[in-house]
C-alpha cells in the first residue's frame, strides 16, 4: 500500500511537480481500487490532493502558461471543466457510506475514468507546450509558486467533504458541470 502522507515540496521545475502529482493519483487510485487497503485514509488522501493539485494550477499555473502563449484559454477552461467533473466524482466516493461492494466500486472507476483521462490531456496538451514553450527559470519560478500554493491547501485539509461539496456548487454555478448530473 502507499505511503499516505503527502510530500510538501517548496520548489521544482512546475512540469515535473505536476507530473509527480499525476503518479501518486495513480497510485492513490490503485490502492482505491484494492480491497485490502484502509479505504476510508486512501479516499481522504486523494480528496486532499486532488483538491490542492487543482485549485493551485488553477491560481498559479494555467494563468501564467497562458500569459506566455504556451496554452490557449479554451485549454486552460477544459482543464478547470475537467477539475470539477473530477470534484464531483471525487465527492460522490468520499459520501459513499459502503466502501466496499458493486456501486462503490463503480463510484471509484468514474472517478479513475475521469482523472485518468485528465490526466493524459494534460500532459500532452499543457505540460508538453510549457516544457517547449517556457524557459527553465521560469518554470521554476512557476514550480516555486505552484508548491506553496498546494502546501497552503494542504495544510488547511482542502480535501475535507465539505470543501469537496463546495467546489462542485460553485462549478454548477458557474456552468462547468451538468446540471442533470449528480
Amino acid at each position: 500500500m502507499t505511503d499516505l502522507d503527502l510530500q510538501l515540496p517548496d520548489e521544482g521545475d512546475v512540469v515535473e511537480l505536476i507530473l509527480a502529482d499525476h503518479r501518486r493519483f495513480e497510485e492513490l487510485l490503485r490502492d482505491l481500487r484494492d480491497s485490502s487497503s484502509d479505504r476510508d485514509a486512501v479516499r481522504r488522501t486523494f480528496a486532499t490532493l486532488h483538491v490542492a493539485h487543482a485549485e493551485a494550477e488553477e491560481a498559479e499555473v494555467y494563468p501564467n502558461l497562458r500569459r506566455e502563449d504556451a496554452i490557449s484559454g479554451d485549454e486552460a477552461d477544459h482543464g478547470r471543466e475537467e477539475h470539477a467533473e473530477g470534484n464531483e466524482a471525487l465527492l460522490a466516493v468520499l459520501e459513499a457510506e459502503e466502501l466496499e461492494g458493486e456501486e462503490f466500486e463503480e463510484l471509484v472507476e468514474e472517478l479513475a475514468r475521469l482523472v485518468n483521462h485528465h490526466l493524459t490531456e494534460e500532459e500532452l496538451s499543457i505540460l508538453n507546450p510549457a516544457r517547449d514553450e517556457v524557459d527553465a527559470d521560469e518554470r521554476a519560478r512557476l514550480g516555486k509558486a505552484f508548491a506553496a500554493a498546494r502546501a497552503k491547501l494542504i495544510t488547511d485539509d482542502c480535501g475535507r467533504v465539505e470543501k469537496v461539496r463546495a467546489l462542485v456548487e460553485e462549478a454548477r454555478a458557474e456552468g462547468l458541470l451538468d446540471e442533470d448530473e449528480e
